[in-house]
């Protein structure tokens, strides 16, 4: 995907790709390097090269990003002697190890900016600067080690360290936040830097979908470059997919789509691509002006100041901003009066003619679907001819198999037993229960308590599942209660312990635990029984994962048990089944929402962990977003009472045109014959445009352009519009997929569209006398709504 990808990017006005490098992804063991598929670095960089574009290369190599353990192999944490990322010889020698072979990789394939390449800036570790306070006098020296470290590479380029206000020269500090327009370097030989805008926010399993609007996004770009900004970057553009057991937290979604301008299936994402891209082509016109001279500020009203760039020749650009969040304010400007939305700028690259206003979003929306379709079995039955689907499945047993790893008095932390070679952790024992205790007279129940450290639980007594918990995103530790039956005699207990993605960042972060600290049965003649010291027996990971029964040449290694009515809502089961591939070449979402909790694998590639675990519906959602006022990861909720991920995506390029092999590991109970795979398409497009709206494209900076405001609709390659489903010209209400016509309307807005648009890719509608009766309703502002649909 990654060059389609980039063109995207490159499409949107975007001249920069920044990345992390994943030292956990690259180091698998102390010395042993991985640079294949996902993990080929050289090949990332020179498809941007290729692009004609820079790149950014953040090495870290500690990189947070909600990736597993911030970045840093699990491997170092057991290197005696070890903390992570503060003034300690173990970890100083295995970081700079790591950074001096990816630096003297790039060197050897000549990627740094002076020997042609595209690499601009580096770098070196990331946003310590919150986090120093925890590592007391360390803190200050492995800071100042670091960036010596990194500048000793000699790699002709600047350092950068984000969030580090003492970065020591020549290294450069940067700002990640949601605004840095009021953000200065420490010295005022260094230029001011934007590491990353985050242009939405991350999910964790069994939260609300968090949404950043377009208009908010634009308006801190804006305000940055208003304020002298230098290097602007997102994060994310495009986050992608967290695939396999990639994702931190603990909790983060497998997906990473961050609600960035190019979604998690390399579609852009619409009206928020398109906005920006505008934005962009408005900054580039400033661009001589921007380079030329030093803003000065004016005051236009008590929230409202214009920044000027002027050297006095020819070449003036001009930021207008209204930083009122609630009140629209006329305002004037070198004798001519603009109207400012609130909490929006305005951009002039002749310090005359507005080309952009943030917080008019002309570019197209879109509807964007999920559509099913069936799992098609890749053999023909040779009974009926007919293609029913046949599945293989496999029971894990509930607690030991094979021979148990070891067995002690009490318990082990989870992580550093497993050392997150799996999510997951047996922890077993067995009770003898007296044939007088009352309860097995009374047919009452007595109840299992446990407490965890995290992140999730499943308990099985005589290899029955009795119940499940978990941690959330902001607290991973939890209780599990749960009424159980026990029979007299000898009864097994068997406790499933699992990691949700290892803690990305934090003070300390690698010494944080997972695991059980307390089990306890209530209601037994004798009281309570306290379990917790007890001899306990571990087994490490599952049986299937162990023989690697997901992977092509593995699949063999078990006698799986064929059926064509496979077991529904039956914990620890691997389900398998050979599919063709979906149609068409639409992006491919895994659909889980009958699914309990596990993992899925397509071919033997990793899709990750699904969990399909709905937020609460008592929670605060919204239906819409307001744009106005500072943003902040709450703000601007959807989804309650929704499965924060329902579709899981599945790359097209990991499919065979048939006989692709799924594999899942259902954990808990679900239903496998309502997976679907789901296409993600674009069902149809949107514009709403005003009279008022500025036109970058067709400014009278540029010749020719006529000034008029015109609404533009493209549909994706190979598609043409085939039906205009809404049109009114006028003023109609409503958004992307539910206008309604107002009491003002053209009662020729549709034929107007039609005859402009049908059967083409794309088309724009000037606003004009020609087009349309702009007497109506005289005195007002009229806006051409458009609902259009592409096949």
């Amino acid at each position: 995907m990654w060059p389609g990808l980039v063109q995207t990017a490159k499409e949107g006005g975007v001249d920069v790709i920044e990345s992390y490098v994943f030292w956990n992804g690259h180091e698998l063991s102390p010395g042993k390097y991985n640079f294949e598929g996902r993990y080929d670095l050289v090949k990332f960089v020179k498809i941007v090269q290729q692009a004609g574009m820079y790149m950014i290369l953040r090495i870290g190599p500690f990189v947070a990003a909600e990736w597993n353990f911030g970045g840093v192999p699990a491997w170092l944490h057991y290197v005696p002697g070890t903390v992570f990322r503060t003034d300690n010889e173990p970890f100083k020698y295995y970081m700079r190890n790591f950074t001096t072979f990816i630096v003297n990789l790039m060197k050897q394939e000549k990627l740094f900016a002076p020997q042609g390449g595209p690499i601009i800036l580096a770098q070196v570790e990331n946003e310590y600067g919150y986090y120093e306070k925890f590592y007391g006098e360390g803190a200050k020296r492995y800071v100042t080690w670091a960036a010596r470290m990194a500048v000793s590479q000699n790699i002709g380029v600047p350092w950068i360290m984000c969030q580090q206000d003492d970065a020591p020269d020549p290294v450069i500090n940067t700002c990640n936040s949601f605004y840095c327009d009021q953000f200065t370097p420490n010295s005022p030989n260094k230029p001011k830097i934007w590491t990353e805008n985050w242009p939405g926010w991350f999910k964790t399993f069994g939260a609300r979908d968090p949404h950043r609007p377009a208009e908010d996004v634009a308006f801190s770009v804006a305000r940055f470059f208003q304020k002298g900004g230098s290097v602007h970057n997102y994060y994310m553009y495009h986050g992608g997919t967290n695939f396999g057991r990639t994702s931190g937290g603990p909790f983060i979604t497998t997906s990473y789509d961050y609600e960035a301008p190019i979604d998690e299936y390399g579609l852009p994402r619409l009206p928020k691509w398109g906005h920006l891209k505008e934005l962009h082509k408005a900054i580039k016109l400033s661009e001589h002006a921007l380079l030329k001279s030093e803003p000065t500020t004016l005051s236009l009203g008590p929230s409202q100041e214009a920044d000027v760039y002027d050297d006095g020749s020819e070449v003036c650009a001009a930021f207008l901003a209204n930083l009122d969040d609630k009140t629209d304010k006329n305002v004037v400007f070198r004798n001519v009066s603009y109207h400012l939305p609130s909490w929006s700028v305005s951009i002039l690259p002749d310090c005359k003619n507005v080309v952009f206003n943030t917080a008019k979003v002309g570019s197209q929306a879109s509807l964007v679907e999920m559509m099913p379709e069936e799992l098609t079995p890749s053999v023909t039955s040779p009974s009926k001819g007919l293609k029913a689907l046949k599945w293989d499945v496999f029971v894990e047993n509930a607690g030991i198999w094979g021979v148990a790893d070891f067995a002690k008095n009490g318990f082990v932390d989870h992580i550093n037993t497993t050392k997150d070679t799996t999510d997951y952790l047996w922890y077993t024992t067995s009770i003898i229960v007296g044939e007088n205790e009352e309860f097995l007279k009374k047919a009452s129940h007595p109840v299992l308590l446990i407490e965890s450290k995290g992140h999730a639980l499943h308990a099985f007594v005589n290899q029955e599942l009795q119940g499940s918990a978990s941690g959330n995103g902001s607290h991973s530790p939890f209780k599990f209660e749960s009424p159980i039956s026990l029979k007299a005699g000898k009864n097994e207990i068997a406790l499933l312990s699992m990691t949700v993605g290892l803690q990305n960042a934090g003070g300390l972060y690698e010494w944080v635990g997972a695991g059980l600290t307390s089990v306890k049965i209530e209601g037994l003649k004798n009281g309570t029984m306290d379990l917790s010291m007890s001899r306990w027996t571990y087994k490490i990971g599952l049986q299937g994962e162990h023989l690697s029964i997901y992977k092509p040449d593995g699949l063999n290694s078990i006698n799986w048990v064929s059926t064509s009515e496979p077991p529904k809502n039956q914990p620890l089961t691997w389900y398998k089944v050979v599919v063709d591939s979906p149609s068409g070449n639409e992006p491919v979402g895994l659909d889980m929402i009958h699914m309990g909790k596990g993992l899925a694998w397509l071919n033997g590639e990793e899709i990750g962990r699904y969990w399909p675990i709905k937020s609460s519906e008592h929670e605060k959602c919204v239906e819409e977003c307001d744009y106005r006022g500072k943003f902040f990861p709450d703000k601007c909720l959807t989804g309650c009472g929704e499965p924060t991920q329902r579709w899981y995506h599945v790359p097209r390029s990991w499919f065979k045109p048939s006989g692709n092999i799924l594999v899942i590991f259902e954990e808990k109970g679900g239903d496998p014959t309502k997976i679907t795979f789901s296409k993600r398409k674009i069902s149809g497009l949107c514009s709403l445009i005003a009279e008022d709206f500025p036109m970058v494209d067709q400014a009278p900076v540029r010749k020719g352009g006529s000034g008029k405001s015109a609404a533009r609709l493209k549909c994706p390659k190979n598609t043409l519009i085939s039906n205009v489903k809404f049109a009114s010209f006028g003023n109609p209400t409503g958004k992307c997929g539910s206008y309604s016509m107002g009491e003002c309307h053209d009662p020729n807005s549709t034929l107007a569209v039609e005859k402009v648009c049908l059967g083409k890719n794309e088309c724009a509608i000037e606003l004009t006398e020609e087009n349309f009766d702009k007497g109506l309703c005289p005195g007002t502002t009229k806006r051409l709504a458009i609902e259009a649909v592409c096949s």
